[in-house]
C-alpha cells in the first residue's frame, strides 16, 4: 500500500489524535453521567416505543441561546450527526430510520462513537490527496463546489469542539454541579 500524501497523513494524524483524546476522556463514563440533564430544558437521547434509543430534534427555529445537551447528545451529534451523517457527501446516505438512533447506554455510546470515528476515517483516508482536494460534485447538494478535505476539516473542528465540551460536562458531573447553586 502507498503510503499517504503529506495533506491525507497530516489530516489523519489530526483526526485520530482527537478521537484519542475524546475517548480517553470518555473511560470510565456511567450511565447516570450519560443521561444527566444538568439543566431544563435539556436535549438528550430517549427511549422510544420500540425499545431503542432516540436523539431530541432541536427545534427548527434557530433559538438562542442553543438548547443545552447531555453527553448522550453530544456523543450522537459527533458519531451519528455528523459523522455517519457526513456519509450522504461520499453517497453513501444513511437509512432515514438510523438518522437519529443512538445507544442507550455510556459503554455502548462509546463503542458507536469509536466506529463512527473508524468508517469517516476511512473514507477520508481512501481518496488520498488527489481525491481530498477534489469537489463533491452534485451528491453534495448546494456544498458541490465544496473540496473532500473542507469536509474533513469540518467534522475535524466539530469532533474537537464538542469531544472538549463532553470533558466539561464530565468535569460538572464529577465536581458536583448543580443548576442555580451559587
Amino acid at each position: 500500500m502507498t503510503p499517504p500524501g503529506p495533506v491525507t497523513r497530516d489530516l489523519l494524524r489530526t483526526l485520530d489524535e482527537v478521537r484519542s483524546r475524546t475517548l480517553a476522556r470518555l473511560e470510565g463514563l456511567t450511565d447516570a453521567e450519560y443521561l444527566w440533564e444538568p439543566v431544563t430544558p435539556c436535549l438528550t437521547i430517549r427511549g422510544d416505543a420500540d425499545g431503542g434509543f432516540r436523539a431530541d430534534r432541536p427545534s427548527p427555529d434557530d433559538s438562542r441561546p442553543a438548547p443545552f445537551t447531555t453527553i448522550a447528545w453530544r456523543m450522537w451529534h459527533i458519531g451519528a450527526d455528523c459523522l455517519r451523517g457526513y456519509g450522504r457527501f461520499f453517497g453513501d446516505e444513511p437509512p432515514a430510520e438510523t438518522r437519529y438512533t443512538w445507544p442507550g447506554t455510556a459503554a455502548e455510546g462509546i463503542g458507536a462513537l469509536d466506529r463512527e470515528c473508524a468508517r469517516f476515517r476511512a473514507r477520508i483516508e481512501a481518496p488520498g490527496d488527489e481525491g481530498l482536494l477534489r469537489p463533491m460534485g452534485p451528491q453534495a447538494g448546494p456544498y458541490a463546489e465544496y473540496t473532500y478535505l473542507l469536509l474533513a476539516l469540518h467534522a475535524l473542528d466539530e469532533a474537537a469542539h464538542h469531544g472538549a465540551e463532553l470533558g466539561v460536562l464530565r468535569d460538572l458531573h464529577i465536581h458536583g454541579f448543580a443548576a442555580g447553586a451559587g
